[in-house]
This record gives C-alpha cells, structure tokens and sequence, in this order.
C-alpha cells in the first residue's frame, strides 16, 4: 500500500481523485469542511473539549484535514503509511507509519483519534490490529472516529469503481466498522451518515441532512467510538 500512494503522490493525488460526478457534487475543500464539521460537533456532544485536546489523524496523506482542523485543538499530530504523500504535508507533526497495523506513537498518547477513508485501503486482514493499535494509543475514555465511504450509495460506488487511486479499495459499511471497533474494546457512541446533498444545497438543507443523518443512504459515514 506504502508503494501504490507514493505512485499516487508523484502522479499529483488531487488529480487522480478528480471525476466528474464528485465534481458536479462540491469542490474538494467542501468534503473536508464537512468531515471536520462532523468531527467537531461529535466532540462537543461528547463532553470532549478539543482546545485542549491532542488529535492525532491515521491516514493522513497530505495532511488537508489537519491544516484545516488544527486551529480547533491542542495538538494535531498525523502518520501516513507513504512517504510520498508525507512530503506534501507543510508544517506538520507527521510521522512515518512503517506497518498497516502500527501506529508510531507511545500508549495513551492522544485525545482523540481519526482514520478518515483509510480502512477501504487497508487489507482486511490488517483491519483488526490496526484498530487494536489504536485503541492502544488513546488515552481512557478517548475518542476514536471513522469516516469511509458508504457501500450502500450507488452514486459512491460507481466514483470508487472508477477512481484509480481506489482500484484495490474494498469497502466496508458502518455494520462492519463497529464490529471493529467492539472487537479492540471500544464501545460505539453514535453513527452518522452525511453527504447527502451537493455543495450548492448543502446551506439550505444542512437541518434535512442532519435529520437524514440515521438513514443509511449518505455519501459517507461517521463512526464514533469510545475507549472503555
């Protein structure tokens, strides 16, 4: 995987992901707003201030969601299984994950922990330790959140199909994501499905979406969990 993103990173990422259906949907800056938007709203309704909270982001890449999102904590720390796309990552805490199923940091390190379209990369039978290995660094009574891509959406399983960066992608739904979690000792707070709007409606129908958020018809999905 650390070789198939360093292509994907000297190939220009930002253009790989391009498709014209994503792009009839939002610019790319919409879908991280929008991520961190959910992931800000899930650590106030969870008693998790993030002024003072430490955020380490699995998966990073260039490190988007971080620039975007640092403002907001403590801390923000990042580790990516490519080199290559760690490059691009300007002015970052960003290390070098050199196994799928090892995160580079101490025990109880961090706040809050985020893997945000990364298990659909991760080979199956790499998912449970790598979710094991987070839960060994989040402090007790961490928050852990994932965000993937929701197999149930038909508009989101033709752009994947057709996405090279996406080619070896298997996809997982929420069922299948907390059944990770439950496994590595977590316990699942909430689950949210977003994206269902484009860009252009998005500020006039945010409370439908919210309301539509249980239906598992969005775009993508969140998944919150707790450290036991």
């Amino acid at each position: 995987m650390s070789a198939e993103f360093d292509k994907y990173a000297a190939a220009g990422y930002g253009k790989l992901l391009e498709d014209p259906l994503r792009q009839r949907f939002a610019e790319p800056r919409f879908f991280f707003e929008r991520k961190l938007a959910l992931l800000l709203a899930f650590c106030e309704r969870h008693g998790k201030g993030t002024q003072s909270a430490s955020w380490l982001d699995v998966g990073c890449g260039e490190g988007t969601l971080l620039q975007m999102g640092k403002k907001h904590f403590g801390e923000v720390v990042g580790c990516d299984i490519s080199a290559g796309m760690i490059r691009s990552s300007d002015g970052l805490n960003i290390r070098h994950q050199a196994s799928p199923r090892q995160i580079p940091f101490t025990d109880r390190s961090f706040d809050f922990v985020t893997a945000v379209c990364v298990y659909h990369h991760v080979d199956i039978a790499d998912r449970p330790l790598l979710t094991l290995d987070i839960s060994r660094v989040l402090k007790p009574n961490g928050l852990f959140c994932i965000i993937e891509h929701n197999p149930f959406n038909p508009i989101t399983r033709l752009i994947v199909r057709r996405s090279p960066i996406d080619s070896h992608a298997q996809l997982l739904t929420a069922g299948k994501t907390k059944r990770l979690t439950r496994a590595a000792q977590m316990k699942v707070l909430a689950t949210s499905y977003f994206l269902y709007f484009p860009e252009r409606l998005y500020s006039k129908m945010a409370a439908t979406e919210e309301i539509l958020s249980q239906f598992p018809l969005g775009g993508q999905y969140a998944v919150l969990c707790q450290k036991d």
